[in-house]
């Protein structure tokens, strides 16, 4: 990771002291510099702006293309957004994210998994789900990756399969800091990443917005959907824009999203940074459904409920030969009561 540029207009300024901090999260494949039009046409001087080089992007050292896994870069989206904070001497309940595609599904991830405390995020096309055009590619990878280990993919999306707009085409077919290739890992990671927030986007509370592109060849939409019905904020809002490409921020007619930007953010900073009431928790939310379903059991001569059945009987006609197994079912596997067996046994000994 590189902590690139901060920007304030039209140009790269000191940051500190500014009330309000905007991050940007470039999508897969580009870098920083080519976020300097957000700044411009967002138009809030009053705002600090920061931007990075994700791993393996941009001007970063090490492999083209390569993490060590999503979850370090989910790590080093935390890092960046903490340090624009303590750079411009706010809390993060003034810190608004914006982010695109891959930085999209790396920052849904974060806040899901590290619920942190900001004021809200913009999410532009997140690529919760790759449209790879060969037929059982993914599960290919997987069994190459297996085999073969660490390789790198070069990306087929050119320039004219992003935007309309053909200076926008250009400078990305042109410019030398694209990273056209991707680890294998990463590709893989993104995949399996994405199907856990999307199932569990119900733990994200922050205010969000959603811009979709009505022409998307990159990312599917209905995942984009299914993430966004779940989501639990009383403060969301989810914008289809027809005509447009998977580079929603980067369109021809990109003020269609800029105008809605701007509305959503200029709310969120319009009011005091609201807190999500977790009181009733236990009784009302998801998690709560989802223990009550798991208690009932598993529907009866489903497959589930077959394995189930079948376990049972082998823990009871194994156990005995087992010491753990017996001891797991003396205590009804209780942690705490197995523990402390297992103390009390290791003290006896001694």
């Amino acid at each position: 990771m590189i902590i690139q540029r901060c920007f304030i207009g039209t140009g790269p300024l000191y940051c500190q002291g500014r009330k309000k901090v905007i991050v940007l999260f470039h999508r897969g494949h580009e870098h920083s510099g080519r976020l300097q039009h957000i700044v411009d046409e967002l138009a809030m001087p009053d705002t600090a702006f920061y931007a990075w080089d994700a791993r393996g992007h941009g001007q970063t050292s090490g492999p083209r293309g390569y993490s060590p896994s999503l979850a370090r870069s989910v790590q080093d989206v935390d890092e960046f957004v903490r340090f624009a904070a303590s750079d411009s001497q706010v809390g993060l309940e003034e810190v608004v994210v914006i982010a695109q595609s891959v930085g999209a599904v790396m920052v849904a991830t974060w806040v899901h998994d590290y619920a942190p405390a900001i004021r809200g995020l913009v999410l532009a096309s997140p690529a919760f789900k790759v449209k790879l055009y060969v037929p059982l590619a993914r599960p290919g990878l997987a069994l190459w990756h297996r085999l073969r280990g660490l390789f790198f993919i070069n990306s087929y999306v050119k320039g004219r399969y992003l935007t309309h707009d053909r200076q926008r085409v250009a400078s990305f077919n042109n410019d030398p800091l694209i990273t056209r290739a991707i680890a294998v890992n990463i590709l893989l990671d993104l995949y399996k990443t994405s199907e856990r927030i999307v199932s569990d986007a119900a733990a994200i509370t922050l205010p969000t917005q959603l811009l979709i592109s009505g022409d998307d060849y990159v990312v599917h939409r209905q995942p984009q959907i299914d993430f966004y019905q779940r989501l639990r904020s009383p403060l969301k809002e989810l914008h289809l824009l027809p005509g447009f490409y998977h580079d929603t921020l980067g369109e021809e007619n990109r003020a269609q999203a800029f105008e809605k930007m701007q509305s959503f953010i200029s709310r969120l900073y319009a009011n005091k940074s609201q807190k999500f009431d977790y009181q009733h928790e236990d009784r009302t939310g998801p998690s709560a459904d989802r223990w009550r379903l798991l208690s009932g059991g598993p529907v009866p001569l489903s497959p589930v409920d077959l394995a189930y059945r079948f376990m049972r009987k082998a823990m009871k006609l194994f156990g005995a030969h087992s010491a753990g197994l017996h001891l797991g079912m003396s205590t009804g596997f209780d942690s705490g009561s197995f523990a402390g067996l297992c103390l009390s046994k290791s003290t006896a000994r001694q």
